[in-house]
């Protein structure tokens, strides 16, 4: 069974599918532990692969290449992957899913944003002419095997919120994102006009929609839910601190936990997994 269909079966069982954002091979690595599927988060992508913001900086042969990495040590998890608007041009748009495609990739997630793009949960955000998206869409469509493509809206006022997640439930996209979903009426509202669709909702911390657990969105009607920064910022937060307390030490570090902590064994353990993996591929 190909990957796009492993991903599809999985959104078609009931509750609500979780996918964790990571953003290089070691968070993933910590994530494969956890959870089954994972999320390649344009933000934690920008942020880690370049250090810039989520505002259009990703190269796609980068993204390719991420995504190669990480099928190549999760040959199992479902690999989700944020394209952004397609990088521009519906050619290329075409030409990525492909390469993602051949990769491994389980599905891709294209917006209609139009640049300067920005992060789904920032001010100033601002969509192209529906048609125009429509028509990248549908040959995006096309041009996929079996990968599951995500169409996602950035749309905010409240009548082209409702009008595109409408017409993006008609098309032939496996699921429906609005992105930014500010309340759960609004996803209510959202679920009601995609009709019998899947919808996938997008949690952020410190994003603009609400924090819901699994089965809150499952009561909601929601197929999916995509982590985009958990491992992220936990690791921000993690590494200042650890960090901070170094300097504060003058250098010396601190005393192994009782458990032994994370330390060398423990971190080389994590990563044999990997290896494991490889020679168990399916």
């Amino acid at each position: 069974m190909s990957h796009g269909s492993r991903l599809r079966d999985r959104i078609a069982e009931p509750g609500t599918t979780p996918l964790i954002g990571v953003y290089d091979m070691y968070s993933a690595s910590l994530s494969a532990a956890h959870y089954d599927g994972m999320f390649v988060s344009g933000f934690g992508f920008a942020a880690s692969y370049y250090g810039l913001p989520d505002t259009g900086f990703i190269a796609w042969p980068d993204m390719v290449a991420f995504v190669q990495r990480l099928r190549g040590a999760f040959p199992r998890h479902h690999l989700l992957v944020d394209i952004d608007d397609g990088y521009v041009d519906p050619e290329v748009a075409c030409h990525v899913v492909e390469a993602l495609e051949r990769t491994g990739a389980s599905g891709v997630i294209l917006e209609d944003q139009k640049r300067p793009r920005r992060c789904g949960h920032a001010d100033g955000k601002q969509v192209l002419p529906l048609d125009e998206y429509l028509a990248k869409l549908e040959m995006v469509l096309a041009t996929r095997r079996d990968m599951v493509v995500v169409a996602r809206t950035d749309a905010t006022e409240e009548e082209d919120i409702l009008h595109r997640a409408k017409c993006l439930a008609a098309t032939d996209a496996d699921v429906v994102l609005v992105d930014g979903v500010r309340s759960v009426e609004w996803i209510r509202r959202i679920r009601e006009v995609v009709d019998g669709k899947p919808l996938l909702f997008n949690q952020i911390g410190g994003g603009k929609s609400p924090r819901l657990s699994l089965a809150e969105l499952t009561e909601l009607g929601v197929d999916v839910a995509i982590y985009s920064t958990p491992c992220l910022f936990a690791a921000h937060e993690a590494i200042d601190s650890a960090l901070a307390e170094l300097k504060r030490a003058d250098g010396r570090l601190p005393a192994p936990a009782p458990d032994g902590g994370v330390g060398v064994a423990a971190s080389t353990r994590l990563l044999e997994r990997n290896i494991a993996r490889r020679r168990t591929r399916v």
